[in-house]
């Protein structure tokens, strides 16, 4: 069932084709927000009537492919435009395929591995992939009790997204293609921003290159974060914006960047600190054109905005008195001083751990310079007010895993074309508004070693400034060899990521091809696999038909839900006033994970408790 929704993106994408025929990239923009904006939207609805089932989801997908794919065929009958792919390949230049070459191979191989590899992100198996299973058997959204308040409080945009696939296919094994396409989705969008800007399809290409070979997109183009849909939604707003900038935006256009801006809060939070910005200049040059139809404009995004991530703002409202979410949450994450020199020692730490290279010498050298110059201006590096709790800084970032791997070649090239371009009065406004986003990154986000994912959606609005300035050096030869070498090690690093990035790779111990699927499964964590599996299969055999789950803050949810597939579980914790969680006469059997003695404290005397290292259960007598 997959394919309905490929298919309904397709009859969506011939619908919003501009009427010359060209803008194949604005298309697709354009459909992705129609088609993410409605799913999301449709989850809310049928949640609102406890209908989220797979009938249901299955009748509304079909329904909506007839009704699109009629009025596309339709349209592509009435307009007679057909890509002509072929003459544009023939008018590429050598180095121009060249790139266009390299791009299409790195992710027809993430293609492979998103294909092959069950999901295995880490905090997948925490928060967001149970949260999908929960609303599965409740048929909503509401919430429910929990020990893992991330589950709640963290935006559900793409688990939105997720849902549908989930209740379609019955399955998990399609997750990874939707951060697949969003990465794709993002790097069309960086190349089609760098054409706005008036770069030709060289510069296109090339930010094309520096966004897609970044190992961090190329890794977590795999995987069920949420990074790179943010990162999405981001950059459709974007390029959007910048289409208001010079003419004014009709119903449609805003309909789109209000649906953008409303994906993006719902997705991430943090995507605002630069989809904020570019919405505040739309905004203005909206106003500039017609005062009363750009304040219309204005409102009919904020009303966006409030039906697509509004609904859950309030359950996060009403649950945690604040629509962030719990405190302790907040505090983990946002930085709690902004004083200069603070704001300086975060912002240094974050750029270190993102341009780290493979050379140790020159890593702990950058190191020792930042603490140096933290303790000269009196700020701890590892204060628990800019730092998250229980990390320390510094740490190895270099290597290719999916949560921390850094960028040094990219982040290299996309800096110095943000820092060049300022200057220049055609590029001016768009590289200040990314320079403004870092400054709003870093004032209110902690460092952490996983923070390189956290800015994908930076690295995307970035590589147009990149493109542009490495395609403007005709003629410089010490600039334009460096620059060439500075791609060349992002695309190795970029391959590299991908062949042996962590993880999921192509080749070598733990390679998707070799290691079956529940061993990726759990890859991170090999040594939990035998526990779950023997519990599992303990209360499997038992006949149990309601599990009662006992875990830690941080422990992997989501295996029950794969090895105890069809029972009902329900969480024996709770840290959501007025979520009582179930008791002892809810449940047949009950599965505790890290550390499994707790189990102790929620079971009776007369239920015996089997134990082993990390995971214990017990049965109804």
């Amino acid at each position: 069932m997959i394919v309905v929704p490929l298919l309904t993106f397709i009859a969506v994408c011939c619908l919003c084709l501009p009427r010359d025929g060209g803008g194949f990239r604005l298309a697709l923009l354009r459909a992705a927000v129609l088609v993410g904006g409605a799913a999301c939207l449709s989850v809310e609805a049928l949640s609102s009537a406890h209908a989220l089932n797979r009938t249901v989801v299955t009748v509304l997908w079909l329904v909506a492919l007839a009704v699109t794919g009629f009025f596309a065929i339709r349209a592509v009958r009435s307009s007679g435009v057909r890509p002509d792919l072929r003459s544009r390949w023939a008018g590429l230049a050598s180095v121009e395929r060249l790139m266009a070459g390299v791009l299409a191979g790195l992710f027809l191989l993430d293609l492979v591995v998103a294909i092959v590899a069950p999901p295995n992100n880490y905090d997948s198996q925490t928060y967001h992939l149970p949260k999908i299973e929960h609303w599965v058997q409740q048929g909503d959204v509401t919430f429910y009790p929990t020990v893992i308040d991330r589950q709640l409080a963290m935006a559900p945009g793409a688990e939105y997204l997720l849902l549908h696939l989930r209740l379609l296919t019955g399955g998990d094994g399609s997750y990874n293609l939707v951060q697949l396409a969003a990465g794709v989705g993002a790097v069309l969008a960086a190349s089609r921003i760098a054409g706005q800007l008036g770069g030709g399809t060289r510069a296109q290409l090339l930010t094309a290159l520096v966004a897609g070979t970044t190992p961090m997109i190329l890794l977590e183009a795999t995987s069920t974060q949420t990074d790179l849909v943010v990162a999405l939604w981001v950059a459709a707003v974007a390029t959007l914006a910048l289409d208001g900038l010079r003419a004014r935006s009709g119903l449609f256009d805003t309909v789109l960047i209000g649906g953008a801006a409303g994906l993006t809060l719902l997705t991430k939070a943090t995507g605002l600190l630069a989809a904020g910005l570019l919405l505040a200049i739309w905004a203005v040059a909206q106003l500039r054109r017609s005062r009363w139809r750009g304040l219309a404009c204005a409102a009919a995004v904020g009303v966006l905005m409030l039906l697509l991530a509004g609904p859950n703002l309030l359950r996060v409202q009403a649950t945690y008195d604040n629509p962030l979410g719990p405190a302790h949450l907040r505090d983990s994450i946002s930085m709690q001083v902004h004083d200069p020199a603070s704001v300086l020692v975060n912002a240094l730490r974050i750029a270190e751990t993102a341009l780290q290279t493979p050379v140790g010498p020159v890593n702990r050298a950058v190191e020792a310079g930042i603490i140096g110059v933290a303790g000269v201006l009196g700020v701890d590096p590892q204060g628990r007010d800019i730092t998250y709790w229980n990390e320390t800084f510094p740490y190895q970032s270099w290597p290719p895993d999916e949560d921390r791997v850094s960028l040094p070649a990219q982040g290299a090239l996309i800096l110095l074309g943000a820092l060049l371009l300022v200057f220049r009065k055609d590029t001016r406004l768009y590289a200040a508004v990314f320079w403004l986003a870092i400054l709003a990154y870093v004032v209110t986000v902690k460092w952490q070693p996983w923070g390189n994912r956290l800015f994908v959606f930076l690295i995307v609005l970035g590589a147009p400034l990149a493109g542009l300035w490495i395609a403007g050096l005709n003629g410089r030869r010490f600039a334009t060899w460096a620059t060439t070498g500075a791609l060349a090690v992002g695309v190795a690093a970029g391959g590299f990521a991908v062949a042996y990035g962590w993880p999921r790779r192509l080749v070598g111990h733990g390679s998707v091809f070799t290691t079956s699927q529940m061993d990726q499964r759990f890859i991170r964590e090999p040594q939990w696999r035998g526990d779950y599996e023997w519990a599992a299969a303990a209360v499997r055999a038992s006949g149990a038909r309601r599990v009662g789950l006992v875990q830690g803050y941080n422990t992997w949810e989501y295996p029950w839900w794969i090895l105890l597939r069809g029972t009902k579980i329900v969480s024996m914790q709770s840290l959501q006033p007025g979520l009582p969680p179930a008791t002892i006469n809810d449940v047949d059997a009950v599965v505790c994970v890290k550390p499994p003695h707790q189990c102790e404290f929620y079971v009776p005397p007369t239920w015996q408790v089997h134990r082993q290292r990390d995971v214990a259960y017990a049965v109804a007598p």
